[in-house]
């Protein structure tokens, strides 16, 4: 299967720039309310992924729409997969109204982060998705300790791995507060998720629909991702 390509959308009021994304990508991970997006963008964002064959995806985070979703919050388990099954409801009711189906669910930000070696945080994100849809495939950072939490709770898994960010030694994605998080450079992110492609290390790569020149980003990894 050729390596998806995968971006986080129904973040952002500008339409324009969302539907220049679409262009781009075979999967789209959309916000359902909790760090960001609403009703309005959700239709919107379900509608351009319908027009354009684009997979679609929940994208549940903290619900912390001051932080956008990225400062790890205090929450129990149970709190955790309550708004994540919450979040891909609300999603879902729009995405059925429309004709459309979600097929996999993204966890966002600092939950994503923190559930990457947190076992009892992974588990709450699985529970929440599985309350609604246990078939659903949940992506997840690759060669990460959740990937083996969730697989070893019945749920199928994608490994992400990420065009747009630089890695730490241990894997795991560098802190967006250090300098250097982000690969801006179209041609670096189409090469690095070439060598995903060649490694045979992810199902699916991502790029963040706000990084600073993500169209031209998404574009590049298109075309070099054609050529491996």
């Amino acid at each position: 299967m050729p390596l998806d390509i995968n971006c986080d959308m129904g973040e952002l009021e500008d339409a324009a720039h969302e539907a220049a994304l679409m262009e781009f990508v075979t999967s789209a991970n959309i916000a359902c309310g909790g760090h960001a997006g609403d009703d309005r963008i959700m239709e919107r964002t379900v509608r351009l992924a319908l027009d354009r064959g684009v997979r679609i995806g929940a994208h549940p985070g903290y619900p912390d729409r001051a932080n956008f979703g990225r400062i790890e919050i205090a929450m129990r388990p149970a709190e955790i997969a309550a708004t994540v099954h919450q979040q891909i409801a609300r999603l879902d009711a729009i995405v059925r109204t429309l004709g459309g189906v979600i097929v996999h669910v993204k966890p966002h930000g600092a939950l994503y982060n923190a559930a990457v070696h947190n076992a009892e945080l992974a588990r709450a994100i699985a529970d929440g998705v599985r309350r609604w849809n246990p078939a659903a495939i949940l992506f997840g950072l690759s060669g990460a300790p959740m990937l083996e939490v969730w697989r070893g709770m019945g749920m199928t898994v994608w490994r992400e791995a990420f065009a747009d960010r630089r890695y730490e030694p241990d894997g795991t994605l560098r802190s967006r507060k250090l300098p250097g998080a982000l690969i801006t450079d179209p041609m670096e992110a189409a090469e690095q998720a070439a060598r995903f492609a060649a490694e045979g290390s992810a199902d699916t790569v991502c790029v963040h629909g706000d990084t600073p020149g993500a169209v031209e980003i998404l574009k590049a990894c298109a075309n070099r991702l054609k050529l491996a």
